[in-house]
């Protein structure tokens, strides 16, 4: 039985991914930020654990957890925990930007490390990194989110060199629009950190809260959490796992766009996509 720890499992791509691999006979190891949002996965006889990724105490202590539930052996590592701050870039203060690097980057990285010395010592293990799009290309008014999740495409690239011959492997699956909780969330942060009417982008917020608070799908092509779990099951399962995957068509689109345009066409077409 492999053992698996996935981070951010409250909701949508991580709550997903905890009860389908449960499903399947994985031993699930969930984390959680509150234990009050563990009761629905607990029920289905899957492990929570608490853990806040801006706090290392709570992330060695969850780590220390997770290995005594897995009797000291943890196969796959999800890094699934994240949020996105919107606002344009001007309008993000210091401490804005550290507590959105704090989840994304800081903390995320702190538990993979502690994880890469434990899967050195079995000898084995695979790590996958939520990433998004928008580590492959920037929109505008999402620059924390995006910096956020180039920086874990810049850190998951370079343990892929450091890594080899390890046995460890590093994934990134980067999905476009998924069916979550991610917009509200996002439009809780807005609402916390950002003054639109000390703002020069205060007519554009008025649409951004839109979008933010529309019922339903608020963009095209838009997949259920499912779509990513499909893919990190290959992760956990294929004996060469990919470098990357792709998850809804304008990953594909938008990658392949950045691979064949100049920049400043490519910018025309993000700066059109950024207004919808």
């Amino acid at each position: 039985m492999k053992n698996v720890l996935i981070t951010g499992c409250s909701t949508g791509i991580g709550y997903c991914a905890a009860t389908i691999l449960h499903q399947k006979g994985y031993r699930v190891i969930a984390t959680v930020r509150k234990l009050s949002d563990a009761q629905t996965l607990q029920a289905l006889g899957i492990t929570c654990l608490e853990l806040d990724l801006t706090d290392s105490h709570s992330i060695v202590t969850a780590f220390n957890c997770a290995l005594e539930h897995c009797n000291g052996r943890i196969d796959v590592l999800f890094n699934n925990g994240a949020f996105g701050q919107p606002g344009a870039v001007e309008d993000l203060s210091r401490s804005v930007l550290r507590e959105q690097f704090e989840t994304n980057v800081f903390g995320t990285q702190e538990l993979t490390n502690l994880v890469i010395a434990q899967m050195r010592q079995q000898g084995h293990g695979r790590i996958a990194y939520n990433s998004s799009v928008l580590g492959i290309i920037s929109l505008a008014y999402r620059g924390a989110y995006n910096a956020s999740k180039y920086a874990i495409e810049g850190l998951a690239d370079t343990l892929r060199l450091e890594l080899r011959g390890s046995n460890i492997h590093i994934s990134l699956i980067e999905p476009g629009p998924i069916v979550s909780q991610f917009r509200a969330n996002a439009f809780a942060k807005y609402q916390q950190n950002i003054d639109k009417t000390q703002s020069a982008h205060r007519d554009t917020y008025d649409a951004m809260e839109r979008r933010l608070t529309k019922s339903g799908p608020a963009a095209p092509f838009t997949l259920p959490a499912d779509a990513v779990v499909d893919k990190l099951l290959h992760v956990i399962e294929s004996k060469r796992p990919k470098i990357r995957y792709y998850v809804t068509f304008p990953t594909y689109l938008f990658a392949t766009l950045k691979r064949l345009l100049p920049a400043r066409s490519l910018d025309w077409i993000l700066a059109k996509v950024s207004d919808s």
